[in-house]
């Protein structure tokens, strides 16, 4: 890849387009912008500075994961005991729908999923980023406790941790009205809304832990006992202050020797918990309102809705340190 001086990259980050409304290159003073509820009537890009409130993806998804194992054990690539793990910081429309790899320019996704736009044929091709890893780009702010952070807890499952996190800020971060470009001002340091998202999606990790919710409510990982769906949603609503959504993985109740026949198709094994919030202001300023999964009409779980079907399973041997 063709090297590029400093100043250079300041001047095209300068000159880049604006994905949003009303937004410039002009420094942005939010501390003396009101900070508007997102998805309220305020937060209307035409308005208000969208770099100062987010406008866009106002529904916001602070999501984690439970695996049992890595696939990359042998690497040295495990995962954190008694904590689940980072997914991601997604930026939904208001009304529950989404886009995607919004800004190609600031595509570092060695493997875009989908590898369109939309999802469809007809969506504008994402191209495979064919760069160093992304993790390379914290090295000159110094953000070595960053990275190891992010090597801890921010754990992808059969390819290598920096690939997840391109793959979340490329499909994700770019979606969001405040990490767009011009909100760094005209003396922008290069890559400093990829440290930025990175950042601000472990702050909202720090203060969900799903583990320690869980836990209160005698939950606890187990190859034996099983859980119910409604237990789940009761301890994390308690911990949060709304229910999240529950995903679950494995087979379908239905797919089982005990469920064969039932009509319940749900998921039988816990892997995962997205948490909705509307955000005042910058999504980097973290004062979240929680948000009813769903309050928009959309499924609230993919598990299982039969007493004792879900299970919360153990971690591999080995997997987990």
């Amino acid at each position: 890849m063709k090297s590029i001086t400093f100043s250079m990259q300041v001047i095209l980050g300068v000159a880049s387009a604006s994905l949003y409304p009303g937004q410039s290159n002009l420094n942005h003073t939010c501390a003396l912008q009101t900070p508007y509820l997102s998805c309220s009537p305020q937060a209307n890009p035409n308005t208000t500075d969208s770099c100062c409130t987010e406008t866009y993806g106002g529904l916001v998804l602070a999501t984690q994961f439970w695996n049992t194992y890595t696939g990359l054990e042998s690497s040295g690539q495990v995962l954190p005991k008694d904590s689940w793990t980072l997914h991601g910081l997604w930026p939904d429309y208001c009304d529950g729908s989404y886009t995607q790899y919004c800004d190609l320019s600031r595509q570092y996704d060695p493997v875009p999923s989908p590898n369109t736009t939309t999802g469809t044929p007809s969506g504008k091709p994402v191209p495979a980023w064919k760069g160093p890893d992304i993790s390379t780009f914290l090295a000159p702010f110094g953000k070595l406790d960053l990275l190891a952070y992010m090597n801890k807890y921010w754990i992808n499952q059969g390819a290598p941790n920096p690939d997840f996190w391109a793959h979340e800020f490329s499909k994700h971060a770019t979606c969001f009205s405040t990490f767009d470009l011009p909100c760094y001002g005209p003396s922008a340091v290069p890559n400093a809304e990829i440290v930025d998202f990175f950042e601000t999606a472990i702050a909202y990790y720090r203060i969900l832990p799903t583990w320690g919710w869980l836990g209160a409510a005698g939950i606890y990982p187990s190859n034996s006992t099983t859980y119910s769906l409604g237990k789940l949603q009761g301890a994390l609503k308690d911990g949060f202050g709304a229910t999240p959504y529950i995903g679950c993985s494995g087979p379908r109740w239905n797919e089982t020797a005990l469920g064969k026949g039932s009509a319940d198709n749900g998921r039988t094994v816990l892997s995962e918990v997205w948490y909705y919030m509307h955000v005042f202001g910058r999504v980097q300023g973290r004062q979240g309102v929680p948000v009813e999964a769903g309050a928009n009409g959309g499924s609230v779980s993919s598990c299982v809705k039969v007493e004792g079907g879900v299970r919360y399973l153990e971690r591999s041997v080995g997997s987990e340190v």
